[in-house]
């Protein structure tokens, strides 16, 4: 999954958040941006596409965030604490965190977001199996007591994709789960300009110039989320080439993911700069129905899933083998929970050292 950009802004963008690490000033900056998809949705929540949920890392911030080591840190947390039984959590907002409107951020505010996610999330839910009560200590603090030690409390308050657990006011966090809302109040880097939102053609967003990020360097998801771009404009355009032209001549700025099959395109022109932000990929997926014959018998799945070539499929979908790899981990491979010993019984020894062996 590879992202292009103009070399003009090399440096200004931070993976799919389009944030940068700290550094000096910059004059005032528009950018103009091709994105997987066109924005129709904006309630991060209530759907799990991820447009969706990029949209949400522009206007929304978390109380945690994973970063390139994939370790979960505080983002609008500044302290937390945890009892030596592992059953009472107490959490300290940072100071400054304000909403898009003005109003400071409350610990009722992330009490309620907290519960509209977690009854869409399949990880808030079986997190909220584990909490006995969460409360509001004063304006900035509040406690989650469990029933009983689970590590999904942090992970989940922190896990980067969909549905990523945004902070919202509590006006809005009150908005029934499986109903839209209506208002886009965020506390994040960018502001949504919903007077110039446009289904089927763009949607832009402008600087929070009150932001306040974190002090650390940006890492992942984690760390400061420094904007230095005034205004940047998601631009709905469905024809591929269409975009790579609008690239090239320079029209646009960044496109996000572009047609494996213009890439050489790209390359050839030395004012393009192509940039693989996600160095782990994206994981393809089959899943059976197992309710329904022939499925329901593990062995017919079994049977299927030893016929079937990944190979044949990546070189259907992808075709050029330097933007893919087989993997034979039910965990993408070079992350963290990879393991290939279950699919093809190699020792321990073996599945570290070889992809697939």
């Amino acid at each position: 999954m590879l992202s292009r950009l103009k070399t003009i802004t090399a440096g200004m963008l931070l993976a799919g958040t389009m944030l940068a690490q700290a550094g000096p000033a910059q004059a005032e900056t528009t950018m103009k941006v091709v994105m997987h998809s066109d924005v129709k949705i904006v309630d991060p929540i209530w759907t799990t596409a991820y447009i969706v949920r990029n949209h949400g890392y522009m206007i929304y911030d978390t109380l945690f965030s994973m970063d390139e080591k994939g370790e979960i840190k505080p983002q609008m947390v500044d302290t937390y604490t945890e009892s030596p039984d592992k059953l009472t959590y107490k959490f300290t907002l940072r100071d400054g965190l304000l909403w898009h409107d003005g109003k400071p951020v409350t610990s009722e505010d992330c009490i309620a977001s907290i519960k509209r996610w977690s009854a869409k999330d399949p990880v808030g839910q079986k997190l909220m199996t584990f909490v006995d009560a969460i409360t509001a200590d004063d304006a900035k603090s509040f406690t989650v007591k469990l029933k009983s030690p689970t590590g999904l409390l942090i992970f989940g308050l922190g896990k980067p994709s969909s549905n990523v657990p945004f902070m919202m006011p509590k006006r809005v966090a009150e908005t029934d789960p499986n109903t839209q809302i209506s208002e886009f109040i965020g506390s994040g880097p960018f502001v949504l300009k919903q007077d110039e939102w446009k289904p089927g053609d763009k949607i832009v967003y402008t600087k929070f110039k009150d932001y306040k990020p974190r002090a650390e360097p940006a890492s992942g998801l984690a760390g400061g989320k420094v904007a230095k771009i005034d205004r940047i404009e998601w631009l709905a355009v469905t024809d591929q080439q269409q975009a790579v032209n609008a690239l090239l001549a320079g029209e646009i700025d960044m496109i996000e993911q572009p047609a494996f099959d213009l890439i050489p395109l790209l390359k050839d022109d030395s004012n393009i700069k192509l940039w693989n932000y996600n160095p782990l990929g994206l994981q393809y997926t089959m899943r059976f129905n197992h309710t329904q014959p022939p499925f329901d018998n593990p062995k017919v799945r079994q049977a299927v899933t030893y016929a079937l070539n990944q190979k044949d499929f990546l070189e259907a979908t992808v075709g050029n083998p330097e933007y893919y790899q087989v993997c034979k981990a039910m965990f993408v491979c070079g992350s963290p929970l990879a393991s290939e010993r279950a699919w093809t019984g190699c020792s321990s020894r073996t599945s570290r050292n070889r992809r697939n062996c």
